[in-house]
């Protein structure tokens, strides 16, 4: 399907629920890798400072299934998650605005492998690293249709 990528980003903007509750911005689709950007707000605190970890894992899942979307989307299928491992390096503070780059490391057919970081914007400082494991698969089990 010619511009499938386009049509495809086009409508997981739109329909991204989770992504727009959390305030993810994608900032860059590319083949080269992906970036969200991201601030943290109130609701996202466990802590009156610190954000939860949860947020940290959402906004990293997002960060590591776009980067995936990228390559599957070279056959017209989506992916999902299969597995990621992340790990925690500094604490979130409210009102931090937050990188996420992600970019595959393994293309397979079904199975794409990516890896992401997210640092602090100001200061470049780590915020966490993960690795994740996807499921590709056709675009019409999900109920998209173009």
């Amino acid at each position: 399907m010619e511009n499938f990528r386009e049509l495809l980003i086009k409508t997981y903007q739109q329909t991204n629920q989770f992504g727009k509750m959390l305030g993810m911005e994608l900032t860059k689709f590319e083949e080269d890798g992906i970036a969200y950007k991201m601030v943290v707000k109130p609701e996202h605190l466990a802590t009156p400072t610190t954000a939860h970890g949860g947020l940290v894992a959402g906004y990293m899942d997002g960060v590591l299934g776009l980067a995936a979307l990228y390559v599957s989307s070279e056959n017209s299928n989506l992916v999902s998650t299969v597995e990621f491992k992340i790990n925690y390096i500094s604490p979130v503070r409210i009102g931090d605005v937050l990188i996420g780059e992600g970019k595959a490391i393994s293309k397979g057919k079904r199975i794409i492998v990516t890896e992401g970081k997210i640092t602090q914007e100001s200061t470049g400082k780590l915020v966490a690293i993960a690795t994740g494991t996807f499921n590709a698969y056709p675009y019409q089990k999900a109920g998209m249709s173009f």
